[in-house]
């Protein structure tokens, strides 16, 4: 993975926490200094916590399991959604729907309503309906794909979850402690660190931050799944060449039967 330089990270204004008065106690081994008031984060623990992240979803990447990304507030949105887009992984940036991963049952109920009315669509059967119902309907689907759109495809509890503001997303954190899936989070200096697996000290208010965080983040996973595609095809390969092997020796076979017949009837 491409070296992290804390120059780049300075540029993005990454060290910028929060108001002394505001911090958590627990970040003190992070801080490196406060100025005008604001805590700055120590970059150097910020580059080495956060290449420790970025290997340890390569290899979840890698190991064809999903990673959840959570933000929901305004100037992550659109940051993580289209990072998470290319990424090809489930994401929330509306309300954290309640009971998503301790209660995954129910909400794939509602992944599966949205998955019928989308074949409602396709059958023709909706055509069938009357305006009113229609309009029903619709209004559904347009709720579901809003709380529940990118995680639609999400079959199965996600192998690790990242989350963009831990204060803000306490319940993302709660149920995914609850069921010891490992969290990644951009952690600035009013939170607590503790309970989290994988902390990355840094801004998490400014957009530019949060962009370049995740811009490291994202080439992390993309080269994992670039190692997963690379391990299919070697498998694959591996089964096609063994198969050849087979209908070699097959061949093989039958060319000494065929041998053996004529010289006996010879």
């Amino acid at each position: 993975m491409k070296e992290i330089k804390v120059k780049e990270l300075i540029d993005a204004g990454v060290h910028f926490g929060h108001l002394t008065r505001k911090w958590n106690p627990n970040m003190s081994p992070f801080i490196y200094s406060e100025k005008n008031g604001i805590h700055i984060i120590n970059l150097y623990k910020t580059a080495a916590k956060l290449n420790e992240a970025a290997n340890a979803l390569q290899k979840i990447a890698a190991s064809g399991r999903k990673i959840l990304f959570v933000a929901t507030k305004k100037q992550a949105k659109d940051v993580v959604s289209e990072s998470s887009t290319k990424m090809n992984m489930p994401y929330i940036t509306e309300r954290w729907p309640g009971g998503m991963l301790t209660n995954f049952v129910t909400i794939r109920k509602a992944v599966k309503k949205m998955s019928s009315i989308d074949r409602m669509k396709e059958d023709g059967t909706f055509n069938s309906l009357s305006k009113k119902e229609k309009l029903q309907i619709g209004r559904l689907r347009e709720k579901l794909e809003k709380n529940l759109g990118s995680i639609s495809k999400m079959t199965r509890l996600p192998g690790a979850i990242f989350i963009v503001d831990i204060l803000r997303e306490k319940i993302a954190v709660k149920e995914a402690q609850k069921l010891n899936i490992p969290i990644f989070a951009m952690v600035d200096t009013n939170s607590d660190p503790r309970g989290i697996d994988y902390v990355i000290p840094s801004n998490d208010d400014a957009s530019k931050s949060i962009s370049k965080i995740f811009e490291i983040i994202s080439n992390a996973v993309k080269e994992g799944l670039k190692d997963r595609e690379n391990e299919i095809q070697k498998e694959t390969d591996n089964k096609l060449n063994k198969q050849n092997e087979t209908k070699v020796d097959e061949s093989d076979k039958d060319d000494t039967n065929n041998a053996e017949s004529s010289n006996k009837t010879k």
